[in-house]
């Protein structure tokens, strides 16, 4: 497949990752609710469909420096290519922080 039409399939990936399911947020959702809403598409069960090498697991959250919520919440913020950003309009920091801590105690 021509390099220009994957970049492409995955931007739209990306975009409608990150999209999904925001008229349908609501106050005081918990981590898992908020991971479902925001990242599940991208990564269900923790694994990652754009790029399979760097799942939500603990081994591959630690070889990508994202070993805590303070650091997972960093890579929500500036992730590195292929991952859309959520600034903390899209997604506050108290719910940034609920879905981090999520992924820390169910992804090992």
């Amino acid at each position: 497949m021509n390099r220009k039409v994957v970049v492409s399939m995955a931007l739209l990936a990306l975009s409608v990752c990150a999209t999904t399911g925001l008229a349908e947020e609501k106050k005081g959702a918990t981590g898992e609710e908020l991971f479902k809403l925001h990242c599940a598409a991208c990564h269900p069960n923790g694994g990652n469909i754009i790029n399979p090498k760097e799942t939500l697991s603990k081994a591959d959250r630690d070889k990508h420096g994202a070993k805590n919520v303070k650091e997972i919440v960093g890579k929500m913020r500036k992730p590195g290519p292929g991952m859309t950003a959520f600034d903390a309009k899209t997604l506050p920091d108290k719910d940034a922080k609920a879905i981090a801590d999520y992924i820390v105690k169910s992804f090992k």
